[in-house]
């Protein structure tokens, strides 16, 4: 499959799937675990077919491995988007998810005793400083917006605070998913269709621990406004058709990420990527008017920067270049 495709689909399906969440939450800040909940039944309702063939294909890492990633990977993932009921505003997500750098480099100067160039290590500041600058802006406003009283005040700051502390928790125990997921591709090999299978589709009993939250959220998704659907004819909730969409943009979105780990380097995969989300932080601004100071703008350019440093991209050009020297002429 072409790799341009598969830009494509990252692009189309992560920035739309962006849109569709925060439609979601601005209705219901509360939302995040139904969200979570239907991702995660889709995509291994999809995996179950075509991955398992409904069951009969056994997996080549045993699931006793499978169990501790996946263990890791609902908790991250119910984390990450519970946080937004948090008072934690769209872009300063997508920013603070971006310090994944920061969390990969630091656990993996401590597990696996790594040690990286100047470059990498100014780069981590780089991203460090941005999403500081970015968290300290955010605060204020925080503040300024439920000001009304001290108390009022004091409590949404503390709600900010634990949303910021349950986004750092997910960034540290992502990094730690990846160690532990590299470490099982050296030993059994790379199957990422089979993991991205296991790790959707074992931690779905774990949701009934959430069942009431998202029982509560089907009624509230159930009493909002109708749309007529031209398809079928029929008016419908337009929350079920914002979680319907985020769903189906969710697995696009990862299918495009698959197809471009399979088709480019991994430094086309980081850039891609990259540029996705500052596509898709862009979008929050200007579509959802969401407030963004230049400190806001400062930060951002700062941790994309410290990105691309990161993936030395500057050294890839610059020696693609050296390479096309032009031909001399006889």
């Amino acid at each position: 499959m072409s790799p341009a495709f598969a830009v494509l689909l990252v692009f189309a399906g992560c920035c739309s799937n962006v849109v569709f969440l925060e439609l979601l939450v601005r209705d219901f800040p509360g939302c995040g675990n139904i969200v979570t909940f239907a991702q995660f039944a889709f995509i291994a309702l999809e995996g179950f077919i075509f991955e398992t063939n409904f069951g009969r294909k056994k997996p080549a890492i045993p699931i006793r491995n499978y169990v501790i990633m996946v263990t890791m990977f609902f908790t991250v993932s119910v984390i990450n988007n519970y946080a937004l009921n948090f008072n934690i505003a769209m872009p300063l997500h997508m920013i603070f998810r971006s310090g994944s750098l920061i969390a990969n480099m630091i656990l993996g100067i401590i597990i696996l005793k790594k040690r990286y160039t100047l470059s990498k290590y100014i780069s981590i500041v780089l991203v460090s400083v941005g999403i500081f600058i970015c968290t300290i802006m955010s605060a204020k406003q925080v503040n300024v917006e439920k000001g009304a009283t001290e108390d009022e005040s004091m409590y949404a700051f503390m709600r900010w605070l634990l949303g910021i502390a349950m986004l750092t928790f997910a960034l540290l125990m992502s990094a730690r998913m990846g160690i532990f997921q590299e470490t099982l591709y050296k030993q059994y090999g790379k199957h990422s269709k089979e993991a991205l299978f296991y790790n959707h589709c074992l931690p779905l009993p774990g949701f009934l621990l959430l069942s009431t939250n998202i029982y509560n959220h089907c009624l509230l998704f159930n009493e909002s406004a109708r749309v007529e659907v031209p398809v079928i004819g029929h008016a419908v909730p337009v929350m079920w058709l914002y979680l319907l969409m985020n769903v189906i943009t969710q697995y696009v979105c990862i299918r495009g990420v698959f197809i471009l780990t399979t088709e480019c380097a991994s430094l086309t995969v980081t850039l891609v990527v990259t540029l996705r989300k500052f596509l898709s932080l862009i979008i929050s601004i200007w579509y959802f008017q969401n407030p963004f100071t230049m400190w806001h703008w400062f930060g951002t350019a700062v941790v994309f920067l410290g990105t691309l440093l990161y993936t030395e991209v500057w050294t890839s050009v610059s020696a693609a270049l050296k390479t096309e020297k032009p031909k001399k002429t006889d």
